[in-house]
């Protein structure tokens, strides 16, 4: 039997979000584009689960929430679970390694001080819970 290779689909479109977020107040424009190139791609790729770059998210954001771009040049790529990555077209995707937990170790001084602290404040609290009583002549 031969092995078949994955199935990628790649294409490049250039998506109008314009017309959708003109439908909507000034103050959720950009929300709306984001909804509306998610749609969009859903559509042409024929998948529901679409993820976006983050460099095209920050691209969408760039001028904030009322002035999106009109337009957007995208790179698609559809792989065999069917999820729809999207990419700032040109932008080239660099796999960072994850960065590993360090472990911390416990400082003994800092414990030693705070025992110390502890053990010099419980005299003054002593003296201050004295009752001062004043004699009258």
């Amino acid at each position: 039997m031969a092995k078949t290779t994955p199935k990628i689909i790649e294409r490049v479109y250039n998506v109008p979000l314009r017309k959708e977020f003109m439908k909507v107040a000034r103050w959720k424009k950009t929300k709306k584009a984001v909804t509306a190139l998610q749609q969009f791609l859903a559509k042409h790729m024929k998948t529901k689960n679409v993820k976006l770059s983050k460099e095209l998210n920050e691209h969408v954001w760039k001028h904030g929430i009322k002035n999106p771009p009109h337009h957007v040049k995208v790179t698609v790529s559809k792989d065999e679970n069917g999820v729809a990555h999207a990419e700032l077209f040109g932008e080239t995707v660099v796999a960072t390694p994850k960065k590993k937990a360090k472990k911390e170790t416990p400082k003994a001084e800092k414990k030693a001080d705070v025992k110390e602290e502890a053990t010099t404040e419980e005299p003054k609290a002593e003296s201050k819970s004295e009752p001062s009583v004043k004699k009258s002549a």
